[in-house]
């Protein structure tokens, strides 16, 4: 009986909870999609290195749908509500016609089932077909060749889907359970008939408060972007973020108190159509709701930032690769390591003392690996340091400002030189512009834009080092871009190009040899990089040297993974937090509507034409929904300008497209859950 009953009221309701079935079957869809990326991988043509990464990137997204359950458990709890809610009257009916707490309590649990094993069903079934694609985004993302396309199909992803989402809906059930029993039954019956009151804040306080949360705010924007200097240690970046929090739950709660106001001194607004009756509905909502709206836009802004961020460094390091990468391979040892040096270090040891007393070939030559028997282009320098010489002393006159402003950089750090004929060298190697000096002149080479903006400044003032006793001056005034070393991100911070003769008296730091591969096919110049990447380092004389090398395509392998690694996770998180957001917005609306049919009932009864009843209905909605998003918005112009300066080593090369990309995937979302709340609303408020 009770089982019959329940299946009528899904059958009955499914237009009004469409939201409900909708983010239930979404889900659970896309909890299985991002479980099952370890099964679509097997068909994938990687190499060990690739594997091991994408290995690493299933344990993350495992981790993260621990957290990712516990907001769609919240989500489907708070959903919950707004289905009792909805059917107060209903419940209110059962007990008068005698059926105990008990057997309502039993009958929601079987329609709590049934719902559970329905979007169980189809969510999984939407999310095998999704997986399907997903495969070949895994694919494009790890630039790999599917070996051959097949249907696949995770039972490790289908049955942690099943785990999960069942004590989800255990915990539906007993929430149920709870809720009934301590509901009333003029509660129930009286529930939609009570009006809920509009108390006018004080406008002189609201407006005070509004004020200072603007001002607050504003300053939290300033330490994120042109204040970032303020933030000399890394816990202080939770000040602006408390700042933020807290001025954005105050900008909500005065705001509450003075649209109302403002709007009611509009008269030609406020009397229009029924503009009055629209903006008394929005001001009770966010006066009711200003703890829900703060998060929802906090959420909001997290989604923005995540995915702009995300997807950006993406991009950006796959940009970096192509100029980052010029040759195949460089080897670079420290040299002449003191024991001090190694005390200070862990993994330098006496054996590494002795070795770094030698020349690098003779390394290579000890792990058993012949240069000329493999390489071509071959290119040989050193570079040097002086203790004489710090970035204390090459900022010159600017030292004492910039120890004001970043108390944390490392001034006492040695500088680093390089022969100009060396150098030359390189940048002949790289295709990259070669330079002349004269014998007291220097040049600054380097990519770090943090720090290329800060010795910049020093260039311009015309600070002279001194090397062996003689000045050098900086031939330009601006530091010159380019980079020593390999590398998937923009990490030079400085190196000095100075005369061959300036570096007589300095310390050899670092021996360096750059070259491409002997070999042009493939499959040849895989088997030495096999040599480099595998046989030297499981070589018995790999534990006695610094030695390291850094391949082109170890760069490639390890920057495409790192970047589809964090866009996946990006994309899993932000596509959760924007389901969460829109769902718990449009249950709220939902409720509303439910709330307000009386309301809409009576307007009709005056005399109130249906289009108008719609419009006002869609003009709620509408800023309902626009307004947390606005808010989030303007977090997130400065939230992405922070997130750019932490990656800036990355590069911001495609930042704007991902931005557009986010907006597109917001827009589409959001404004999915937007019309499928405004239809589904005037289905409730709709005369039958």
């Amino acid at each position: 009986m009770l089982c019959k009953l329940s299946l009528k009221n899904i059958k009955k309701s499914i237009k009004d909870y469409a939201i409900y079935f909708f983010t239930l079957i979404l889900g659970v869809a896309i909890f299985y999609v991002f479980n099952a990326i370890d099964s679509q991988t097997v068909m994938m043509d990687v190499s060990t290195s690739t594997k091991e990464i994408i290995k690493l990137m299933t344990n993350m997204l495992s981790g993260v749908s621990v957290f990712v359950s516990f907001i769609l458990g919240f989500l489907i709890i708070y959903a919950s509500r707004f289905l009792i809610k909805r059917r107060n009257k209903e419940f209110g009916i059962y007990l008068t016609l005698g059926m105990s707490k008990r057997k309502i309590a039993r009958l929601l649990f079987f329609e709590t089932l049934f719902i559970g094993i329905i979007s169980l069903l189809v969510g999984l079934g939407l999310g095998i077909v999704l997986s399907q694609f997903m495969s070949l985004l895994v694919a494009n993302s790890f630039e790999a060749n599917l070996t051959e396309f097949a249907f696949t199909f995770s039972r490790v992803a289908c049955i942690k889907t099943l785990i999960y989402f069942g004590i989800m809906y255990v915990l539906v059930m007993i929430f149920n359970t709870f809720n009934i029993n301590r509901y009333k039954l003029i509660d129930l019956l009286h529930g939609s008939k009570k009006s809920e009151k509009v108390r006018l804040k004080n406008p002189l306080i609201c407006t005070l408060v509004f004020i200072a949360s603007c001002v607050v705010l504003g300053y939290a924007y300033y330490l994120v972007t042109g204040g970032i200097d303020k933030l000399s240690e890394a816990s202080q970046i939770f000040k602006p973020i408390m700042m933020g929090s807290v001025s954005t739950f105050f900008l909500f709660w005065s705001l509450s108190g003075l649209i109302l106001r403002i709007v009611m001194r509009l008269k030609k607004v406020y009397y229009r159509g029924l503009n009055a009756f629209v903006v008394r509905q929005i001001s009770s909502k966010i006066n009711t709701t200003v703890m829900s709206m703060t998060i929802i836009c906090l959420m909001l802004f997290i989604t923005i930032c995540v995915l702009s961020s995300s997807l950006s460094i993406k991009n950006s390091m796959t940009a970096n690769l192509k100029t980052m990468t010029p040759v195949d391979v460089q080897f670079y040892k420290y040299l002449n390591i003191t024991e001090e040096q190694a005390a200070k270090s862990w993994y330098l040891n006496d054996k590494m003392i002795e070795d770094s007393k030698i020349s690098l070939r003779d390394t290579l030559a000890s792990l058993n690996f012949n240069p000329e028997e493999n390489l071509k282009d071959i290119v040989e320098f050193d570079l040097y340091t002086t203790n004489a010489i710090t970035m204390k002393d090459t900022l010159g006159t600017y030292y004492d400002e910039l120890l004001k402003k970043y108390p944390l950089l490392d001034y006492d750090s040695k500088e680093v030189f390089i022969r100009i004929s060396d150098y030359n060298k390189l940048a002949k190697l790289f295709k990259k512009e070669e330079y002349t000096l004269e014998d007291d002149e220097y040049i600054l080479l380097a990519d770090y834009q943090e720090l290329v903006d800060i010795r910049e400044i020093a260039l311009k003032r015309n600070t002279t080092i001194s090397l062996s006793g003689k000045e050098y001056t900086p031939k330009y005034q601006e530091v010159k871009n380019g980079f020593i070393f390999m590398n998937s991100t923009h990490a030079n911070a400085g190196v000095f190009i100075v005369p061959d003769d300036a570096v007589k008296n300095l310390q050899k730091e670092e021996s360096i040899l750059a070259a491409n591969y002997k070999e042009t096919s493939e499959e040849e110049k895989q088997k030495i990089e096999n040599k480099i990447t595998i046989d030297m380092d499981v070589h018995p004389y790999a534990s006695k040297t610094n030695l390291s090398s850094i391949t082109k395509l170890a760069l490639y392998e390890a920057s495409i993974g790192l970047g589809a690694m964090v866009t996946f996770i990006g994309l899993y998180l932000g596509i959760i937090f924007l389901i969460s957001s829109a769902a718990i917005l449009a249950l709220k609306e939902l409720s509303e509507s439910t709330d307000n049919k009386e309301r809409f009932a009576m307007l009709r009864k005056i005399g109130t034409e249906e289009k108008m009843l719609n419009k006002a209905l869609f003009y709620q909605i509408a800023i309902f929904f626009l307004f947390p998003l606005i808010i989030a918005g303007i977090h997130s112009i400065f939230g992405i300008k922070f997130c750019n300066f932490l990656l800036a080593t990355f590069g911001n090369e495609k930042l704007l497209p991902s931005i557009i990309l986010t907006a597109i995937f917001l827009g589409f979302i959001y404004g999915g859950y937007f019309l499928i709340t405004y239809f589904v609303s005037k289905n409730i408020i709709k005369e039958k």
